[in-house]
């Protein structure tokens, strides 16, 4: 069997603040993109039920 060297053991360093931003910018557009889509699904699906909501 092989052994494996000391260094493939060592935990990984912390990411560097840019890859940490670079992720939470990734993860935040996903989010805005996802809401966008549900927006635009909603207001999609109150244009076929008819806008004559709040009018008397």
């Amino acid at each position: 069997m092989e052994r494996k060297s000391p260094t493939a053991s060592k935990p990984k360093k912390a990411p560097s603040r840019e890859d940490r931003l670079k992720a939470a910018l990734k993860a935040n557009m996903g989010r805005r993109k996802a809401q966008a889509r549900a927006r635009a699904e909603h207001k999609a699906d109150g244009d076929e039920a008819g806008s004559n909501e709040g009018q008397n």
